[in-house]
Parts: structure tokens; sequence; C-alpha cells
């Protein structure tokens, strides 16, 4: 793999500009967006399969087309967490858990997910250096969340590790859905990327940025100012006081993006589990 700089491929997501951005690096493509949108991948890709795909994590948004690329291409590698590759396999529970919270909106939303034989998946736990790409165990925003750094081009693939950012807009987002969200964890896994001293984060929702040291400080940040929010409010009133928030800060009208990049009633729902299972504890 080469020193080029990723390119950033935006799926267009019902239909909607900067919601999904997938990354290709040399011929290993870092998550693929869902399968509702797969066609727009496969036109932006071209002729040239990739060799691998390398998922952060395997929530719809980021891995939902998985199953259709490699029905396309028999031969292509799926690098995922360990903790995720048996939902790869057999999907069956984590469509069943989706469907809870996206009801009807499903097929339209992720369209048609299908398993991934279990010969593609290359099982990862963090540690490894793989075609110029390190892995570490970033969970957090997910217990099976991946992160890939390519000291190369001195670029990050953070998934949702690093928030929900719409160009021009300066506001993040901290996207806190259920089941797992662990805020201990993610600031233990930003401190990881820190560690890496990237000169630019690729994340999901959306694109690359050059602030790196600034995106990291705002999801921090965000992760506090969201989670204490949530313990103190309803969920009518996380949602009104998170979308003022946004429509504040946002000059360029990207507010749609930011709430279809991590629908506000969800990351209140990861929220409100994440005090539940800590107030258990006590």
């Amino acid at each position: 793999m080469d020193r080029a700089l990723p390119r950033a491929i935006d799926v267009h997501q019902l239909g909607q500009e900067r919601l999904i951005c997938c990354f290709l690096l040399g011929d290993v493509l870092i998550d693929c967006g869902p399968a509702s949108c797969v066609q727009t991948l496969l036109e932006e890709l071209g002729d040239t399969p990739p060799r691998v795909l390398a998922l952060t994590h395997i929530h719809l948004d980021h891995a939902g087309a998985a199953g259709t690329l490699v029905e396309r291409w028999p031969d292509l590698e799926v690098w995922v967490h360990e903790r995720g590759a048996p939902h790869l396999i057999d999907p069956r529970r984590l469509l069943a858990s989706a469907t809870r919270l996206y009801g009807e909106d499903m097929e339209r939303l992720w369209g048609e997910v299908l398993p991934v034989p279990e010969t593609n998946v290359r099982v990862l736990q963090g540690g490894e250096e793989l075609d110029g790409l390190e892995v570490a165990y970033t969970p957090g925003h997910a217990s099976h969340h991946l992160s890939y750094w390519h000291p190369s081009s001195a670029t990050a693939f953070v998934g949702d590790l690093a928030g929900v950012r719409v160009a021009p807009s300066p506001y993040v987002l901290a996207p806190t859905p259920p089941p797992d969200i662990d805020l201990e964890l993610w600031h233990d896994s930003i401190a990881r990327v820190r560690e890496w001293h990237p000169q630019r984060l690729a994340i999901t929702h959306f694109g690359c940025f050059d602030d790196v040291t600034a995106q990291l400080d705002a999801i921090e940040c965000a992760l506090e100012r969201s989670a204490g929010l949530a313990r103190e409010v309803s969920a009518e009133q996380f949602v009104a006081t998170v979308r003022l928030e946004i429509d504040a800060d946002d000059a360029a009208g990207e507010a749609a993006a930011y709430s279809l990049g991590a629908p506000l009633d969800q990351c209140y729902a990861g929220l409100a589990r994440y005090w539940a299972k800590r107030e258990g504890v006590r």
C-alpha cells in the first residue's frame, strides 16, 4: 500500500450528501455503507474490486452491504472484530435488534442485509499489522469497534469514534445509540488514537479532517455534555435541546445530515441505557 491519501466515497444514503462516507486506500475499502445504496458504491469503485473490506464495526450504516459485496466478489476478505464476526456471519440477531429501533423503515434505510460466509471473514482482536495498517480495538461506541492507522498517509480511520461532523458546520455530535455505549472505554479509545499522532481523521459521518486535536477534544466534550444532559432530562427534552444546539452552530443548513447520521432519539436511548447499567451496579 502506497503513501496516497484515502479516497472518500459518499454513498448518498437516502439521496443525502455527506451522510455516510466509505474510504478507499489502495485495494482496501474501509467500511462499505448499507446495502440500500450499494449501487452507488459499486459505481464509484468501478471495474477494480477491492481486495479487502476492513470494517470498523458491524452497525448497518457501516457494514450492511458487506454480504452483498462478497456475493459480487467471492474472494473479498472481510476484516471484523471478534465480537462482531458472529453477527456478520449470521445477522439474524443484529437485524432483530435493528428492527426494534427502525421498524417499518428497515428496508428503506438499509436494504437487504446478506450474511458474509465464514470463509471470507478475517477475525481481528486489535494489535494486528496488516497491509500497511495497524489495527486497534477502540470500544465505546460499540463493543466491537476497531480503528485503523495508516502511518504512510498519517491517517486514522476511526469510524464513529470521533463523532459526527458535517463540514462546514463545526458542530460535533456524539453518536450514542444502544445497546453498548461505554463512556469510559470511549475516552480510553480516543486516548489510543491520540497516541498515533495522526495528521487526519477519516470519519464515517462525514469525511476527512486535519484539525485532529480539535476534533478529538470536541467529541470528548460532546460525550460529557450529552451524557450529563441525558441523565437529567426526558427523551423529548434531550432531542429538543440537542437539535437547538445543532441549529445554532449549523450555518450551512446541514441539520438533516446530523439527525440522519445519529438519530437523536437513539442517542438518548443509548445514554439512558448506559446510565441504567451504571446505576444498577451501585
